[in-house]
């Protein structure tokens, strides 16, 4: 027997699922509305135990004013030096009364909900701060009088004292009576509440019960038998046939199973024939493929040896060009020109090797002629190669004193590699105004470091500063330097590390990085 039978599954679930909503709207305004009254009584009580810790505070404040009251009474000191004494004290009493009748204030506006009779109960605490407000200002005013003398300004202290105590108790008292009652009434409603959900519990789970036994169960029989045809037709088997006796969703929903299953058979055929094509097209575009892979192959091999044959061709006439210049300078009547030939022609013929070692880096083809490198020597080398890019950055290059050590390494990698580093700080820390090369120490590892006063490497990304791509390219935007991915793989292909810093160790904003190589041998 069927909930409903004349009417569709969607309408039945529809007004199953409003039953069930609306005890649960129910449910959440009352659960809304006690827990609103909760809090407002917690709020209450917790303002009341806010303003008794504001009243513990004034008591304390106080009995400080009349230590300085009595002090300043006793000494005999002057009218001005009373008052100048009393006035700190004085003042911070004043601003804890502010705060109360602020306090006051706050209260009597939330006890609108609780009856005119808390109201009033604040109201007339209102009038007790203002009295003791009053003796406060009496008690400073005669206290700072010229005409007071010692007996009387001790009067004048004792009756303040004996005047302040009660109205303070008082006010204690009651604010202690007034979270006490409101916490009792915390726990009435709380009682309250309490009941009413049991109440729309039972009622909740008795709708829950109808709903299921009369509509969701009967439908679980059919959807199983629906489950039953998918799990038919994910294997690939398309004889299904659903007996389709209602004309509800799931009775419309068997009808489109069927319809399914059979367009599913007649598509069978049709796409088997499809997946043979298919590879046949896969199989000619991955041949296609695979072709224009060897020409490009064969393209970037094309690449990177014009790239070395170049290089090597203007190697030939630079060596005769360097020849002439040192044989000019020996024999010739102008030396300094010679001089400045052989100089240019020396540091092209660097850039040149620069080039190849990048070239052949490029195609996997590094080579390393490890031998001892003078410190000295390559921080001079690399001060003047970059030399003229740092004058026309308007940046100044500060060359420290490098100490008389050699390392064990390639001569023109670690010249190359510094001098990139110099290059990164021109295009980031130009702000800086400075870059500094100077030596660089950490226990049997010696070598160079660089530094700028730029806006330094975010601490997030100085982990990746070295990683490929990182900077978007291994080439320098100016000469041949290399990325600092190749640099890390350079120095440490030779036994060394590079080490980044940044900020610097005083905390100025910049960047260090040291280039640390193994000494050479002796």
């Amino acid at each position: 027997m069927h909930m409903f039978p004349t009417l569709s599954l969607k309408l039945r679930l529809g007004l199953g699922a409003a039953l069930l909503g609306a005890g649960t709207i129910l449910a959440a305004a009352v659960l809304f509305s006690g827990m609103t009254r909760v809090a407002d009584r917690l709020d209450a009580a917790l303002a009341a135990e806010a303003r008794m810790n504001r009243y513990a505070a004034l008591s304390r404040q106080v009995s400080g004013f009349l230590v300085v009251a009595t002090e300043a009474a006793q000494s005999g000191l002057p009218a001005d030096t009373r008052a100048d004494r009393l006035a700190p004290v004085a003042d911070q009493l004043r601003r804890t009364f502010t705060d109360l009748d602020r306090d006051l204030e706050q209260a009597v506006i939330r006890a609108e909900a609780l009856g005119i009779d808390q109201q009033s109960r604040h109201a007339t605490q209102s009038l007790g701060l203002a009295r003791m407000r009053a003796l406060l200002d009496n008690t400073v005013t005669a206290l700072a009088s010229p005409e007071a003398d010692r007996d009387r300004l001790r009067a004048q202290t004792d009756s303040f004292a004996s005047a302040i105590d009660p109205l303070l108790s008082q006010a204690v008292s009651t604010e202690a009576r007034f979270r006490n009652e409101t916490l009792q009434g915390i726990d009435d409603l709380r009682r309250s509440l309490s009941l009413t959900a049991i109440l729309l519990a039972a009622l909740s789970l008795a709708l829950v019960l109808l709903f299921y036994f009369g509509l969701i169960r009967p439908q679980f029989g059919r959807l199983d038998r629906l489950r039953a045809a998918a799990r038919q037709i994910g294997q690939e088997d398309f004889a299904v046939a659903l007996p389709v006796t209602r004309g509800d969703e799931i009775g419309q929903l068997y009808a489109e199973t069927n319809r399914m299953a059979r367009a599913l058979a007649d598509r069978q055929a049709e796409i088997d024939a499809d997946r043979a094509r298919l590879n046949e097209i896969v199989a000619e575009r991955t041949e296609a493929l695979s072709a224009a892979n060897l020409r490009l192959e064969q393209v970037d091999e094309n690449r990177r040896r014009f790239f070395a044959d170049v290089s090597h061709e203007l190697r030939t006439p630079l060596t005769v060009i360097l020849m002439e210049a040192q044989i000019g300078r020996q024999t010739g009547t102008a030396p300094e020109a010679f001089a400045t030939i052989e100089t240019r022609a020396a540091r092209l013929n660097r850039r040149i090797d620069d080039l190849l070692r990048v070239a052949r880096s490029d195609s996997g083809q590094l080579a390393l002629e490890v031998q001892p490198a003078p410190l000295p020597r390559i921080a001079a080398e690399v001060a003047e190669e970059v030399g003229a890019e740092i004058e026309n950055a308007g940046m100044r290059l500060d060359l420290s004193e490098i100490p008389d050590l050699s390392v064990a390494a390639d001569p023109n990698w670690l010249r190359q590699v510094l001098a990139g580093l110099v290059r990164n700080a021109i295009r980031h820390a130009r702000a800086g105004g400075m870059v500094r090369i100077g030596p660089a120490r950490d226990g049997a590892l010696a070598g160079i470091a660089v530094t700028d006063h730029g806006p330094g490497i975010p601490q997030q990304d100085q982990a990746r500063i070295f990683d490929r791509f990182a900077q978007g390219g291994a080439a320098n935007a100016q000469g041949f330097g290399i990325g600092l991915a190749l640099a890390r793989w350079v120095i440490e292909e030779q036994g060394g590390r590079i080490t980044l810093t940044s900020p610097l160790p005083d905390g100025a904003a910049g960047t260090k990085i040291a280039v640390l190589l193994p000494l050479a041998a002796e």
